[in-house]
Formats: C-alpha cells, sequence, structure tokens
C-alpha cells in the first residue's frame, strides 16, 4: 500500500508562516512611522513583502506536489490492477484448458476473451509508452507529418472500438464529412481511440456515442464526440487533463484506466497545433469532447507545407 501524502501540514505551516509574517510587517509599519523613520520603512517593507510572496508561492508549489504525490499513487494503483487483471484471466483460462477437456466451441471463446486480455495490456503498454515519449521526442526524431483522411480514420477508430466493447450498432451514430487533417496517423488514432473508449467507459446504459467529423471554419477541422453519461463536474475540466489526474481514490472507482488517456490526447493534440476541450451538452446528460485541429475539407485542393513546419 503507498503511503499518500496529507495538504494538511503544507496548508497548516503555510498558514501559520502567513499570518506571522503579516504580523511582522504591521508591527514594523507601526514602529517605524512612531519615529517616522520613512527610508527604513519603505525598505523594510519592501523586503517583508518580498518575504511574503516567497512564502505564498512556496505554499503553491508544495500543495501541487502534494497533489502530484497523490496522483501518482492513484496511478500505481491503476496500473497495478489493470497489469494483474488480465494476467490473472489469461492464467485462470489457460490452467482450465490445461486440466480438462474442452469442446471446440469453449475453446474459441476463451482464446477470444484471452484475446482480449491481451488487447488490453498492450494497450496500457502503449499508453505507457507515449507518456514517457512525450516531451523527450527531439522534433528532428519526429516522423514528418502527412495529410490525413480524418473522416476515414474515424471510422475504423469507430470500428474498433465497436468491436472491442461489443457495441451495436445504432449505439454509435457517424456523422462524418470528408475532411483532411495535417499530422501523422499513429497520434491521431490514439486521438480518437483514447477519446471513443473513454465515451463508453462513461457512458449511461446503454450506451449512446455521437460522432461528428467536419470542417469548424477556414482552416481547421473539428472533431466531436459525445456520451449520455453523468457528464464531467466544471471544476474537473481542465484538470482532468493532467497527468495521472482521474478524480478521488482508486479504491472508490468502477471505470478502469490510468489517469493517461486525456494527457494524451492533450499532448498530441497541441503537438498538431489543436486544442481539446470538454463541455456540457446543455438539456442532455453527458459530456462532448471537441478537437479543433488544423484542416480542410477533402474536395479543396491542399495548401502547399513548406518544408520547415514546426511541431
Amino acid at each position: 500500500m503507498i503511503q499518500r501524502s496529507s495538504l494538511k501540514w503544507p496548508i497548516t505551516l503555510g498558514v501559520v508562516l502567513l499570518v506571522l509574517i503579516v504580523g511582522l510587517l504591521v508591527l514594523w509599519v507601526i514602529g517605524q512611522a512612531a519615529t517616522q523613520q520613512w527610508a527604513m520603512l519603505t525598505v523594510g517593507t519592501i523586503f517583508i513583502a518580498l518575504v511574503l510572496i516567497g512564502v505564498v508561492l512556496y505554499l503553491i508549489l508544495s500543495i501541487k506536489e502534494v497533489r502530484l504525490n497523490l496522483r501518482q499513487a492513484n496511478f500505481i494503483d491503476s496500473v497495478t490492477h489493470e497489469l494483474k487483471s488480465p494476467i490473472a484471466s489469461i492464467k485462470l483460462y489457460l490452467q482450465t484448458l490445461d486440466m480438462r477437456q474442452v469442446d471446440p466451441e469453449q475453446q474459441r471463446e476463451f482464446h477470444k476473451f484471452m484475446l482480449d486480455d491481451v488487447q488490453r495490456l498492450d494497450s496500457l503498454i502503449d499508453h505507457l509508452l507515449v507518456a514517457a515519449r512525450l516531451g523527450h521526442l527531439e522534433k528532428e526524431d519526429e516522423p514528418p507529418l502527412e495529410e490525413l483522411p480524418l473522416d476515414q480514420l474515424t471510422r475504423a477508430c469507430v470500428e474498433t472500438i465497436r468491436r472491442r466493447y461489443e457495441l451495436a450498432d445504432d449505439q454509435v451514430a457517424l456523422d462524418l464529412q470528408p475532411c483532411v487533417s495535417l499530422g501523422r496517423s499513429q497520434d491521431v488514432e490514439m486521438i480518437l481511440t483514447n477519446l471513443l473508449d473513454n465515451a463508453v467507459k462513461y457512458a449511461g446504459q446503454p450506451s449512446k456515442i455521437d460522432v461528428h467529423v467536419g470542417l469548424k471554419g477556414p482552416g481547421r477541422v473539428l472533431v466531436r464526440i459525445s456520451d449520455n453519461g453523468k457528464g464531467v463536474r466544471f471544476e474537473f475540466r481542465r484538470k482532468i487533463f493532467e497527468r495521472f489526474f482521474r478524480g478521488g481514490s482508486e479504491l472508490e472507482r468502477t471505470a478502469k484506466g490510468t489517469g493517461l488517456g486525456l494527457y494524451i490526447v492533450r499532448s498530441l493534440v497541441a503537438k498538431m497545433h489543436g486544442k481539446v476541450t470538454v463541455h456540457g451538452r446543455g438539456p442532455l446528460r453527458g459530456a462532448t469532447f471537441e478537437v479543433d485541429l488544423p484542416g480542410h475539407s477533402s474536395e479543396i485542393p491542399a495548401t502547399p507545407v513548406p518544408d520547415t513546419v514546426k511541431v
């Protein structure tokens, strides 16, 4: 069990130091004003004010550090669970196949379940590798950009998610206009798959997912993915894109995950000069994720891309 830091002591210490510094500042001002030592009053006030600002910044950084430690602890808990569960499942199926005779139909079913568990492990490893790579890859080491058919990539990712969660055709509504975006196919597939996977995991019962791809304006395309779940609380709408953030305790959740998916989405979208946002659906239940990317309609000739594109 990972020991989690507490915010109680940093906040208490910070408040005590702030009170002492403010008290010292008041006494200094009163003392120097009474003796009319204006030069000392000015210099001393500036120094004490700087100390006060330093303490406030230290308190803010300490709280951020403790919160990061809490998220990292939750992350380790979730990764441990995500690793152990499929391994235990595969082990059980293999032991069953080894210890008893199983008819061909049941063997095919066991193989399907084991393949799903392997896919789950493969997806987890991909997330960990991408998260480790982000921010450390030199620009000259990155593969070149290419024009990608965003509507076709979205359709392929939707089919992958449909098979993974065995969704019916009417559970995912598609509105895909022919669009092209400049990027890397692996990155775009990771963005779309993470958002679709997230939508299904947090959707209601039965799941209803709406996917839209189309033009947003001159030189911009929009991907919109909506679900019918509980939605994202307003105070979490920026935090959910932080690394390891999932909200609440790992032991209280029912949805699987590591807290890296949306962080990866935000980082990859930023590399493509885009923006990802989340908001409610007005009178409808659920959340809507929007990805704004540079692009154009596939029916319009592409603008030549200079060799020195900054990524």
